[in-house]
């Protein structure tokens, strides 16, 4: 008869992981919410685009999120986070109901970029394939990316827009990818950072697909 001891020792780390992915979940639904929320009030009230505030924003309670992870108040921080970035993309979601398809567009992008990470998060869950590997090429495309918006305030990109849309979307889904096996395989056991990896991939992956749809229809 197996030693209960060690049947516990071997059943920790997937009660752990299962209670990480739970946690993950729950609060991304719950941000998710809260940011569509939010740029709902921002459409109401009739927002202006905040435009390089928004970068500034981003990054500031970014560092906010990293430095409190660890306690209640990085709930308090990953609220503010997608509730800031819900209110920005108000005016942007707005402008584009005001075209003659802006329903379907907006439409098509969420549902797109549902799909997608459902799809790339069940992928990752059923296969338990680890993604580590592809830290390398994640680190410098995020800093690449990071590159190009500084610039698109500087240049006009927008020649640019469809190659570097699919770009963002292509590395948003390997963000995905990457962020669930890291769940998975132990990798990442901070649900709040968790989710802000989560939030911040359907956050871009909505945004992009919701221009190259925006140019397509136009």
């Amino acid at each position: 008869m197996a030693d209960p001891n060690v049947i516990a020792a071997r059943g920790a780390p997937a009660v752990e992981v299962n209670k990480v992915l739970r946690n993950t979940y729950l609060l991304l639904g719950m941000t998710l919410a809260f940011s569509a929320l939010m740029a709902y009030t921002a459409m109401a009230v009739n927002a202006p685009y905040l435009g390089l505030w928004t970068l500034l924003g981003w990054v500031g309670l970014l560092y906010a999120i990293h430095k409190t992870a660890d306690s209640v108040w990085g709930l308090v921080s990953v609220f503010a986070f997608t509730g800031f970035l819900g209110f920005t993309i108000g005016p942007v979601i707005g402008f584009y109901l005001q075209m003659p398809n802006g329903g379907d567009i907006v439409s098509m992008a969420l549902g797109s970029t549902a799909a997608a990470f459902v799809g790339l998060s069940a992928f990752a869950l059923i296969t338990r394939k680890d993604f580590s590997f592809l830290t390398g090429f994640l680190t410098v495309g995020i800093i690449a990316l990071f590159c190009v918006v500084m610039l698109s305030w500087f240049l006009d990109l927008s020649a640019f827009y469809g190659a570097i849309g699919g770009a963002v979307v292509l590395l948003m889904s390997g963000l995905i990818l990457w962020q669930t096996s890291a769940i998975i395989h132990g990798g990442q056991t901070n649900y709040i950072l968790a989710t802000t990896t989560l939030y911040m991939s359907i956050y871009n992956m909505f945004s992009w697909l919701l221009l190259l749809i925006g140019m397509g229809d136009d």
